[in-house]
This record gives C-alpha cells, sequence and structure tokens, in this order.
C-alpha cells in the first residue's frame, strides 16, 4: 500500500517515514548505544516487533500507550512501534511522582505502560502503586529494562516481544499502512509551570510538518550524529529529536541523563555534530573542569532557545565548544513545539536577541489585552496561528476556549515584541509581570540585566506583596563561580541599570534555581519559597 497523502504527495504519518527511511536508507545507522547499533533497517524491523506485541495485547487504533522511561534506544524502538500499531503515545516525564503520574494515565485512559523498575533510585512501577490510584483502564505494565514480571499485568521485555509473533507481519504491516494523517500520534502534557498540567493532542500530520520545517531550518541533515539528552518525554527531545532525526536519516545517540562529563565522553567517542538544550546546559558544559581536555572538534551545530540567549553565551558556544553554528527557537506544546526558528546563518545580533521568524505556513502576531495587534517594537502578548496549532486540550473544552480565540490564534501567555523584518523576541511571561506602585514590571528585563553582572550566571525574578507599593521585586541570583557576592553591592550595582520601581528589594543567593525536566525556572516553587514564614 502507498503511505503517500493523496492531496500532498508526502509521506504524512511517522508509521510511513520509518518504512521510507529503512527502504531508502536501511544500511544507515539510526540508533547508536554503549550496547552497539541499529540501521534504519533494524530499527523498523525492531518497531515492527513492538507493533506486533501491542496489536497481540489487543490495543486498538486510537488507544493510548504511555512510556515512563529514560532516554534510550528502547524508548525510540517502542515509541515507533506504538505508533505503527495506530495507537496514541503518551510520553511521561522520569521526574513526574506516583500521583502526578497515575493522574496523566487516568486522563489519558492509558491502556498499557512501558516503563522501567530502576532509573536514578526511582521504581516507577512500584511509585504507581504507592500512590493508591485506581486505573482500572491499564491493563498490562511492560519493562523496557530488565526487569522480571511480578504481577500479572507485568511483562518483561523479551516476554512481550515473544507474545507479538502471533501476529502476522503482514498484518503488522497493513496495521501500520493504515494510520492516516490526521490521527492523534500523541498526546503531550503540558510542564504545568503556571498550573495543572494539560494533555495536547497532536496529529501524524502537524508533527511532521512542523518538524520538517525545522530540519530544514536548521540544517539538520542525514550526514549528523544527533546527541539525543533532552527529555523524550518533551517535544524538544521527542520530536526535535527522534522525529527529525528520522526525517533527515540522521544518527539518534540517546543520553539518559545530563552529566556535563558524561557528555562530552559521548561528544568525543561518537564524533557528535549535533547537540541541542536549554541554555542552562550549555552554561554547565562551558563551566565543567573537563571541557578542554575533549575532542570536540566533531561538534558543528549546536540549539537552544526558549526565550533571549546572551551573546556572550553564543559566543563561547562557538570559540569553546567549537559549534561553528547556533540556531535559537521558540514554541510550546500547544504549537506541536515549534513557532520560529532563527537559523544559524542569522546574524549574531539577532541569534542572540530574538528567537528568529515565524516557521512556513505559521502565522505570529504581538496584541494587546483586546487582541488587536499593536505596532512594530511595541510590547505585548504573542498569539500563534497555523497547521502546527492544536486543536483542543485533551477533555478540556473550557480551557481550549481559553487558549484560543474565534479567529484560531493560540494565546501563549508570552510577553514580546516583533520588529519590521518579523523577528521575533520574548521578554517575559504574562503570568510572571508584577505591578509597582501602579508600573508594569517584567522579571525578563530585570533578569536579564542582573546576569550581565560577571558574578552572576543566573538570575530568577518574582513579585512578592509589599504594604506601600503593592508588589516589589525578589531575585534569586546563582554566582558564576566562586568568589562571594555580596546582595547589597548587587543592588547598589543595579541601581544604576534599573528604574527604581523595577529595582528588586531583596536579593537572595542560592545554589541553583528550581527548574522542569525542560529547564524552565519553577517561578511557583520561588514563590512558595518566599511564601514560607
Amino acid at each position: 500500500m502507498d503511505r503517500r497523502d493523496a492531496a500532498t504527495g508526502e509521506f504524512a504519518t511517522i508509521p510511513a517515514v520509518l518504512a521510507e527511511r529503512a527502504r531508502r536508507d536501511g544500511t544507515r545507522v539510526a540508533v547508536v548505544s554503549p550496547e552497539g547499533q541499529l540501521t534504519y533497517a533494524g530499527l523498523a524491523a525492531a518497531a515492527r516487533r513492538v507493533t506486533q506485541a501491542v496489536m497481540a495485547r489487543s490495543v486498538r487504533p486510537g488507544e493510548r500507550v504511555a512510556i515512563w522511561a529514560p532516554n534510550t534506544p528502547r524508548w525510540v524502538i517502542a515509541a515507533l512501534g506504538v505508533l505503527g500499531a495506530g495507537a496514541t503515545l503518551v510520553p511521561l516525564g522520569t521526574r513526574l511522582r506516583g500521583p502526578e503520574a497515575a493522574g496523566i494515565l487516568a486522563r489519558s485512559r492509558c491502556r498499557m505502560l512501558l516503563t522501567v523498575s530502576d532509573f536514578l533510585g526511582n521504581d516507577y512501577p512500584g511509585m504507581l502503586r504507592a500512590s493508591g490510584s485506581a486505573l482500572p483502564e491499564l491493563r498490562t505494565v511492560v519493562f523496557l529494562d530488565e526487569s522480571r514480571e511480578n504481577r500479572p499485568e507485568e511483562l518483561s521485555w523479551a516476554r512481550f516481544l515473544d507474545l507479538g509473533e502471533v501476529i502476522p507481519v503482514a498484518e503488522a504491516d497493513a496495521r501500520s499502512a493504515s494510520v492516516a494523517p490526521e490521527s492523534i500520534s500523541d498526546i503531550l502534557f503540558t510542564s504545568g509551570t503556571t498550573g495543572a498540567p494539560k494533555g495536547v493532542p497532536t496529529t501524524h500530520r502537524q508533527t511532521i510538518e512542523a518538524f520538517t520545517h525545522w530540519a530544514d531550518a536548521v540544517t539538520l541533515s542525514g550526514d549528523d550524529r544527533y546527541l539525543l539528552v533532552n527529555p523524550f518525554a518533551h517535544t524538544f527531545g521527542y520530536k526535535a529529536g527522534i522525529i527529525a532525526c528520522l526525517l533527515r536519516g540522521a544518527t539518534m545517540v540517546p543520553v539518559d541523563r545530563f552529566d556535563p562529563e558524561r557528555v562530552f565522553g559521548v561528544i568525543e567517542r561518537e564524533r557528535i555534530t549535533v547537540l541541542t538544550g536549554p541554555p542552562t546546559l550549555f552554561h554547565d558544559l562551558l563551566a565543567h573542569d573537563r571541557r578542554a581536555d575533549c575532542d570536540l572538534s566533531s561538534l558543528r551545530l549546536a540549539g537552544t532557545g526558549g526565550s533571549s540567549v546572551p551573546t556572550e553565551l553564543v559566543e563561547r558556544i562557538r570559540r569553546e565548544l567549537g559549534a561553528g553554528e547556533v540556531f535559537t527557537g521558540y514554541g510550546l506544546t500547544e504549537s506541536t513545539g515549534v513557532a520560529t526558528v532563527c537559523p544559524p546563518d542569522t546574524p549574531m545580533v539577532l541569534l542572540a536577541e530574538t528567537v528568529g521568524k515565524a516557521l512556513p505556513e505559521t502565522q505570529i502576531h504581538v496584541v494587546d489585552d483586546a487582541g488587536q495587534p499593536v505596532p512594530v517594537g511595541q510590547p505585548g502578548e504573542i498569539v500563534v496561528r497555523g497547521p502546527n496549532v492544536m486543536h483542543g486540550y485533551l477533555d478540556d473544552p473550557a480551557a481550549t476556549a481559553t487558549a484560543i480565540d474565534a479567529g484560531g490564534w493560540l494565546h501563549t501567555g508570552d510577553i514580546g515584541t516583533l520588529d519590521a523584518d518579523g523577528y521575533l523576541r520574548i521578554t517575559d511571561r504574562r503570568t510572571d509581570m508584577f505591578m509597582v506602585g501602579g508600573f508594569n514590571v517584567y522579571p525578563a528585563e530585570i533578569e536579564r540585566i542582573l546576569r550581565s553582572h560577571p558574578a552572576i550566571g543566573e538570575a530568577a525574578v518574582i513579585g512578592v506583596p509589599d504594604a506601600r507599593l503593592g508588589e516589589v521585586g525578589h531575585a534569586f541570583v546563582v554566582p558564576d563561580g566562586i568568589a562571594e557576592i555580596d546582595p547589597a553591592e548587587i543592588i547598589a550595582w543595579a541601581r544604576t541599570h534599573l528604574a527604581g520601581y523595577k529595582l528588586p528589594r531583596r536579593l537572595e543567593i542560592v545554589a541553583a534555581l528550581p527548574r522542569n525536566a525542560s529547564g524552565k525556572v519553577l517561578k511557583r516553587v520561588l514563590r512558595s519559597h518566599v511564601a514560607q514564614p
């Protein structure tokens, strides 16, 4: 059966892309691990075995299958096999606790969970049991590691695959070929930085179109060897990682956790050419002692983003890590993970201070509180419209109506500006803004100024109650070295760089800022810290 989309002639489902990649580039190395490597033909065959096993467990097209595990080759194989069975993938972050994971499994009505019993001391099935949550629709738990089944619903990896042998290969291939471009490929849950995570269903077509444009913009190619350290439970790891590699025929090198020394070793040993991550990942790599001792000459491309990136960081990535090409970008789970890209050939000032221009077919506006576009260069809420924007949150029409207006514009909650050429600058989160004596204060502006001090590596600012002014700024800073920081001196320095109403009234020195798995600072954690007596 021809797996091309009738309207476009393109391969518009993930199983179809995998099949075509195996046909055209079957001998190309797809996945590398310490245990060995898989070609694209081998990856397709391994994924088909998972498809057979999923079918053998009576999972029907459209039903949900979760993966709660670290980045490994088996995660890649399992995910592609689940999608080949026509099921919907629900990735869970490894930092979730039992009740959090149980809540997502229940809300998405998952029939199967693929997981591990030991990662960084976490027993995920044990955490689920300890949560006491009822999950009547969850019928099968499969171990991706070498754990053995101890309960009736549990299956070892080997036994799971063996059960699939009752499904003929032709039947599995027919199931994969029957997946439609508009079928829901996955449901990713938002990070929950501003509240309870919400499920975002995405179609095969949306994912493939968005990350075809993304791969074009960032210059990813089949000759690249891509270190995948961003968690697969997030779009940055799963879609800008696995799916982008699949679309280009690049080699995937999964790493289950970020450790600078380990990452340097993998780059050197595997001749990695592409490395992506939040700015904190690059800060940690640049601060590590072993950097100068490693051969990083293979690196050609580094990607980061989500907000403005200091020019100095871009320069240091190029100079000290040897990645001559750097790109930035911006997106949300609700926009299939990507909305803008600043390609590697963009002038430095734009690369560092903006997140680029809208992807092809995507529109970006900046609007006022009435939803009307503001003049060029003026701040307002960033709204996005295009085929990459979600159709709605999972089983939450009220939240959908709040997020997407009648014109189809996704209201991001982010504050930014657009210049005359369409380059987008992110200046803050609408929900992070606070008011000091009637003046709007955007923390990102203060954070940028604080980070420019040579003794400060990272900074986060929140608004806290004040009897006279309503709210005032409270700053948390991470030192950029071993030298002691005097908060009073920093505030005195900041007084010469900021208007009085923007000046933090208190500054705390901390060892690290609380972040979620995708690198976002958890300001609600900082607020709760300040609220504690």
